[in-house]
């Protein structure tokens, strides 16, 4: 078998539980540890070891980690990258909880490229932190400056999506934006 042939057994078969409950947002995740844990059973199988380096990057003042998980089989490895910045003014961590926190999410979205887990329905992406969801506007008088906006942004190339986006509009508004 080929690295890219072992590496797509993985993938296809590769299951990895949200066994770990966020309290605070009142959801379940899988962390870094926990994608590994289920990788362990393919490495014997396959012939194959799985690594994560992390380094260290500065862009401007933002520390970024970036890592990089690979799997190799002793000839050939395939590499998948995450970038992280690191955020120094998260209010109560000490810096290096701020530094480990964004290397735990770096390992984990390395990992997560790597054997292609889809992370879609994974709640610590939609988390709004205990803040309800911003209501949109709406948009349904021609007399509201927001809609000379809107036409000169459809004007100027702009998408009727990205409107509809930000604004809830009538039926009215969005045939004239249409139009457009």
């Amino acid at each position: 078998m080929t690295i890219n042939e072992k590496l797509a057994t993985i993938q296809t078969k590769f299951k990895s539980k949200k066994s770990r409950f966020n309290s605070f947002g009142k959801y379940y995740f899988r962390s870094a540890e926990d994608i590994l844990e289920a990788a362990k059973p393919f490495l014997l199988e396959l012939g194959v070891s799985v690594t994560i380096n992390e380094q260290l990057v500065e862009i401007g003042d933002i520390p970024i980690i970036c890592s990089t998980a690979t799997i190799n089989d002793g000839e050939d490895a395939v590499h998948a990258s995450a970038i992280v910045g690191v955020d120094l003014n998260q209010k109560g961590m000490q810096t290096p909880q701020q530094f480990g926190s964004a290397s735990s999410y770096g390992k984990k979205y390395a990992l997560g490229n790597l054997f292609l887990i889809d992370d879609t329905q994974d709640s610590d992406a939609a988390n709004t932190h205990g803040k309800a969801p911003k209501a949109k506007n709406t948009l349904t008088s021609k007399t509201d400056p927001a809609f000379k906006k809107a036409q000169d942004y459809i004007k100027a190339g702009g998408k009727l999506d990205a409107i509809k986006a930000k604004y809830a509009l009538s039926k009215e508004i969005e045939a004239e934006l249409n139009t457009l």
